[in-house]
This record gives C-alpha cells, sequence and structure tokens, in this order.
C-alpha cells in the first residue's frame, strides 16, 4: 500500500481563489480514494505563498521533511506550477525524493518522476512555468509603477495618515503626535532619544500602538517626506524574481517622487528646517554612531538590563574633561520606574565607570594570565616566518615549469596566427582560438609573478627577522600593546548595581570579578573560574586609586 500525499498551493487570497483552494483538496481526497493501492497520507496546502520560492511554503517543506523520514511513497500535484515554479528547485527537489525511492506524480502535465523521461520533460515544464512567472512578475512591475505614476500610494498607515485605496488622509491624533515630535526637535532643540524617552514617559501609544518609542523611530518621523506632503516610492525594489528579496533602491531603478501629493502634517519650510538640523547634528557628532570607533565599544555591559554602555564625555567645573561609559537604558530613561501607563522604564544600575578604570581593569586581567612569553615569542616568529616564506618552499621547480608552458603558449599563439594567414583558419575560429591561448598566457604570466613576489619577499623576510622578532616581543610583553590590542582582547565587560566589574577575556574559559567601592577608588577581588582547565594562574588580589562613579 503506498502512502500518498497531495499538494496544492493557491497564489491568492481572492474569494474565487479560496473556493478553489477547497476545492482542490477535495478533488484530492477524491482521486486517492479512488485507487486501490493507495492510502491517503495527508494533504499539504499552502494559501498566498509565491512559487517561485521554497524557503516560506510551510507546508510544502513539511510535506518533504516528511517523505525523507520515509512516511511519504508518492506525491501527487496537479501541475509542474503549482510544485514550483523555479527549475533549479524542481529538479533539485525531485532528484532527492527519487533517491529515497519517493515520486512526484503532476497529473495535468502527465509526467511521473518513477518513468525514466520524466527529468527531461520536468525541464521543459518547469522552464515554461519559471519564465511565466518571469512574465507575471514585469507586468506586475509595470502596472505597480504606471499606479505610482498616477499617485496611488502602495504600503500601509503610518502615524499621522491613513492609507486606504491608494489614498492618504490624516489622522488627526497621530498628526498631533508628528507635530509634538518636531516641535521638540526643532523648537526645543531636544535629541531624538530624550524625545523618545519623554513620549514613553506620557504613555503616547506609536503607530503600533504600543510605547515601545526609541531613537531610531523619533529621527525616521523627522526624515520622512510624506509629512511634508511629498511622496516617494520604489525606495526598495526586488533584483530577483525566484528569490523575492528586497534591497534598497540606491539608484538601481527609477523612483516615483511627486511632490505636493497630499495634505501636509508639517508646512515645508519646518521640514527642510528640521532636515538642516539633522545634518548639522550628525556632523557635530561625526558620522556613522559609535559603532566600533572605541577598543570599549559594544564590549561594556549592563547587568541589570543587558543593554550595551555607551560613551560620553564629562566636563569638570575646572575644565578638564574625562571620558566615560554609561548605561544605554539609564542614560535614555533615568532609573528604573513604573510610569502611569504602568510601563517598566529605566535602569537600576545606577553605576557609571570611567574609561581609564575600565582599562585599568582590562589590562590587570591580561596580565594575570600567566603565560611561557619566550616560548609564545620563538613561535610567533616561526609562524610569521613560515608564513612569509611560504613554508620553506622557493618555488624553484614550479618557476622552470611556468617557464616552460609560457613557451609553449606563445609557440601556440604563433600556430594559431599562422593557420589563419594560411587560410586554414576561419576568423571566427582565429577569434576563439586567439582569445583561449591569450587567456592562459594572461594567467600563467600571473602566476610566474606571484612565484617571483614570494621569492623577492623571502629575501626581504631573512633580512627583517630580526625587526619580526623585536615586533613580536614587543606585543607579547605588552611593551607596545596600546588601548586596540587590549580592546580586541576583551570579549565582555559586565558592569553590576553593586559596583561588581567581570571580566571575559576571548577564548579563555575564566572570568575576572571587580569589585568597586564609591569615587576615586576600588578594590579588586580576582576569580577564576574553572581555572584548574586552563594553563593558567591568576594575580592575587590587588587595590587602586582609580574610582568609579
Amino acid at each position: 500500500m503506498l502512502q500518498v500525499a497531495a499538494y496544492c498551493r493557491v497564489s491568492t487570497d481572492k474569494e474565487d481563489q479560496a473556493n478553489s483552494f477547497e476545492a482542490q483538496q477535495r478533488y484530492f481526497r477524491e482521486r486517492i480514494e479512488r485507487e486501490p493501492d493507495w492510502e491517503l497520507q495527508g494533504i499539504y496546502a499552502d494559501e498566498g505563498i509565491s512559487g517561485t520560492s521554497t524557503k516560506k511554503r510551510m507546508e510544502f517543506n513539511r510535506m518533504i521533511h516528511a517523505a525523507e523520514m520515509g512516511k511519504i511513497d508518492l506525491i501527487v500535484t496537479k501541475e509542474v506550477s503549482r510544485f514550483a515554479r523555479n527549475t533549479v528547485d524542481a529538479l533539485k527537489i525531485t532528484r532527492e525524493l527519487r533517491r529515497r525511492d519517493v515520486g512526484v506524480l503532476f497529473l495535468n502535465d502527465n509526467i511521473d518522476t518513477r518513468d525514466h523521461d520524466s527529468e527531461f520533460r520536468l525541464s521543459i515544464m518547469s522552464s515554461v512555468a519559471q519564465e511565466e512567472s518571469r512574465k507575471t512578475s514585469d507586468r506586475s512591475k509595470w502596472g505597480q509603477t504606471r499606479s505610482m505614476e498616477q499617485g496611488v500610494v502602495f504600503g500601509g498607515s503610518l502615524l499621522g495618515y491613513d492609507v486606504q485605496g491608494g489614498k492618504m488622509t490624516i489622522n488627526p491624533e497621530g498628526a498631533e503626535i508628528v507635530r509634538l515630535i518636531f516641535r521638540k526637535y526643532l523648537d526645543e532643540r531636544k535629541g531624538c532619544g530624550t524625545i523618545a524617552r519623554e513620549l514613553r514617559e506620557a504613555g503616547i501609544l506609536s503607530s503600533r500602538g504600543n510605547c515601545s518609542w526609541s531613537s531610531a523611530t523619533v529621527t525616521k518621523i523627522l526624515k520622512n517626506e510624506k509629512y511634508c506632503g511629498d511622496l516617494v516610492q520604489k525606495k526598495t525594489y526586488t533584483p530577483d524574481f525566484l528569490t523575492h528579496e528586497k534591497h534598497y533602491n540606491h539608484g538601481q531603478e527609477p523612483r516615483v517622487e511627486i511632490k505636493d501629493h497630499h495634505e501636509p502634517i508639517i508646512d515645508r519650510e519646518t521640514w527642510q528646517a528640521v532636515q538642516q538640523e539633522l545634518r548639522r547634528r550628525n556632523r557635530a557628532q561625526g558620522s556613522g554612531g559609535h559603532g566600533n570607533r572605541y577598543p570599549l565599544s559594544g564590549k561594556i555591559r549592563c547587568g541589570e538590563c543587558g543593554k550595551s554602555f555607551v560613551r560620553r564625555t564629562k566636563t569638570r567645573k575646572d575644565g578638564d574633561s574625562y571620558r566615560r561609559w554609561c548605561c544605554f537604558t539609564a542614560t535614555n530613561e533615568g532609573l528604573r520606574r513604573t510610569d502611569g501607563a504602568g510601563n517598566s522604564l529605566g535602569c537600576s544600575v545606577g553605576r557609571q565607570i570611567r574609561e581609564d578604570v575600565a582599562m585599568d581593569i582590562l589590562r590587570r586581567s591580561v596580565d594575570a594570565v600567566t603565560l611561557d612569553k619566550k616560548a609564545i615569542i620563538s613561535e610567533l616568529t616561526c609562524i610569521v616566518e613560515r608564513v612569509l616564506s611560504n613554508g620553506g618552499d622557493d618555488g624553484q621547480q614550479e618557476l622552470r615549469r611556468l617557464e616552460l608552458e609560457l613557451e609553449k603558449l606563445q609557440s601556440r599563439s604563433d600556430v594559431i596566427l599562422d593557420r589563419f594567414l594560411d587560410q586554414t583558419l576561419s576568423k571566427s575560429d582565429f577569434q576563439r582560438a586567439k582569445a583561449r591561448c591569450e587567456a592562459e598566457i594572461s594567467r600563467t604570466q600571473e602566476k610566474l609573478e606571484a612565484i617571483r613576489q614570494r621569492q623577492k619577499l623571502d629575501t626581504d623576510t631573512r633580512t627583517l627577522k630580526p625587526d619580526i622578532r623585536a615586533a613580536i616581543t614587543g606585543i607579547v610583553t605588552g611593551q607596545t600593546a596600546d588601548d586596540s590590542f587590549y580592546g580586541r582582547l576583551l570579549h565582555h565587560m559586565t558592569v553590576y548595581q553593586d559596583g561588581r566589574v567581570e571580566v571575559a577575556l576571548n577564548l579563555l574559559p575564566a572570568k575576572w570579578t571587580y569589585v568597586l567601592d564609591g569615587l576615586e577608588k576600588y578594590r579588586a577581588k580576582i576569580r577564576a573560574h574553572d581555572a584548574s582547565s586552563v594553563p593558567m594562574s591568576v594575580s592575587r588580589p590587588f587595590s587602586s586609586g582609580y574610582g568609579m562613579e
């Protein structure tokens, strides 16, 4: 008794298609029940999913998994276009299924993958289906673009606007929030993070119906040209109809831009002033945000809320300044509390760690690892020299072989030219042969040049051996190590409310814990967890004069 599964797919959610969806399931049940040697294993159905890719077809993937587990002997589907509109996917999947003795029967196309000639016919039919999908995609994109040019809005509603039937209308309640954000930024000179915090504290709902305002959300609103009445569409595009992956449109396709398309919420003068102010503040702060600009960027964590610490500069009354790292949540939302709407805000860490203290802690943690520095220096020096010298192979034999090969290729090129001049070789054949020969000559010359460069490097390496060893010695002993070097060794540093600072180094299963007490001083306790399993020792507790705020 064959265990038979059926697969059906409906591409849209239109009412007539929905009826077809139910009809397909009924049809497959009846079709399978008519076969005395067939037993229905299940009907797998995807609704509203494109057939050009299998990634998002959950039921399809569940069916294939069941077949791979030996639960299905035969899959029945209506036609190739229902199964896959991607030739590669169709052949790959059916081949894998056939390898597991699972057949696929395409009823309308009269193709059974258990037959010997099925793959040839399947290739043709799946190619036709794929081409039809491409044409459909092109027609859809063309029609969508024409509609955009006529002012039809694609996309959902946003804060301040309701989008229905391709038209935008102002939502009064949301529009007031938008005006408030623009006013806070331009008139009150507040930052996006501060605005987000104030919106959360006031219990104001975003377009998603919650209070999850962030600096990025506020910035996005301030930059949205829709609020001054303009419409820009096709900000993203889909380069491949098979994958359906969207990419930001940076000029790859023409955008559709319509000025004064709808009623504005913000007057144009105000909107332009905000754009100028955004650019000014970005220039003042430096482009690109914090990212990995500093050795400790993204590596200091809050032990209370889990957010990263951010870098700030503190200026004293006497004009001196120092750098410190603060919890992102505490900086933007203050200490932990509950607002009027019952939302939990802020962070209770209440700690800021000075950058010089953090770097001192990191250096002490690295120094606490006892290593055989002489052995490391010797080993690293050998490795560097071996890499630079290509493992000790001078490459003379390979050099000679390539030189002989180059001579043969140049002789072949002369022969090809002679045959062409003797009219024993047509012009088209001559051009093809000449192109192939020149390509091989070029590749051989590149290989020769690479070997000659390596030989030159070998000579330079022998000359530079003392310098190489000196440089490695400086790094290993810490004599030449800068903050960036130590930053790369740090995996993460965690700061807790009680003053504990945990340090974890890359590739080491140990942690160092430092306890910080009050302003301008800290004491340290260093504990190695499971230190017996790693080749290291840990230094004794120490004290220092640095502090934490």
